[in-house]
């Protein structure tokens, strides 16, 4: 899907592991694409983006060749799914910083509140198909290649085929 939005998540998080979940099942069009920031994959689409490591607090949406972080990229995302949930885009009336402030206290507080796994979670095979995997599809998608060979930046069959274990 060549408008597909990727999700950047920390596949080590129960919430952030949650949040797929949770627009996995308000997506029925597979508008959103995943990709855990723990594997190469993810850590492409940050280099491609110059997005830093310490801006990769829980998760990181790419849509139309822009990336969105901390409360803009939740904003962003419920804006796109099923159901009522684009109402609380009228939190975008709260000053950014402000929105941040909260999302990072938050955010650094994840592991704790909700417990961390010690792999990413292989997803299911009705899903699977919604975590990017490096395929040409990928690509369309925005998924950077390497400069030196024109491969997708992604382990042969992707980071879900094989759980990537966390630090």
């Amino acid at each position: 899907m060549p408008n597909r939005q990727i999700v950047i998540f920390d596949g080590l998080c129960n919430l952030c592991n949650g949040l797929v979940n949770f627009v996995i099942k308000r997506d029925p069009k597979g508008v959103f694409g995943f990709v855990p920031l723990q594997g190469q994959f993810g850590q492409s689409f940050m280099l491609k983006y110059n997005i830093p490591e310490r801006e990769a607090d829980a998760v990181i949406l790419i849509k139309n060749g822009r990336h969105y972080l901390r409360s803009d990229a939740v904003l962003e995302i419920i804006r796109d799914i099923s159901g009522l949930w684009f109402l609380f885009r009228v939190i975008k009336l709260v000053p950014r910083p402000l929105r941040d402030a909260f999302y990072r206290i938050f955010a650094r507080n994840r592991y704790r509140l909700f417990g961390k796994r010690d792999y990413c979670v292989i997803p299911a095979d009705d899903v699977r198909s919604r975590f990017m995997n490096g395929t040409s599809q990928d690509h369309q998608a925005g998924l950077p290649r390497s400069s030196r060979t024109g491969q997708n930046l992604a382990p042969g069959a992707g980071v879900y085929r094989e759980a990537v274990k966390g630090g």
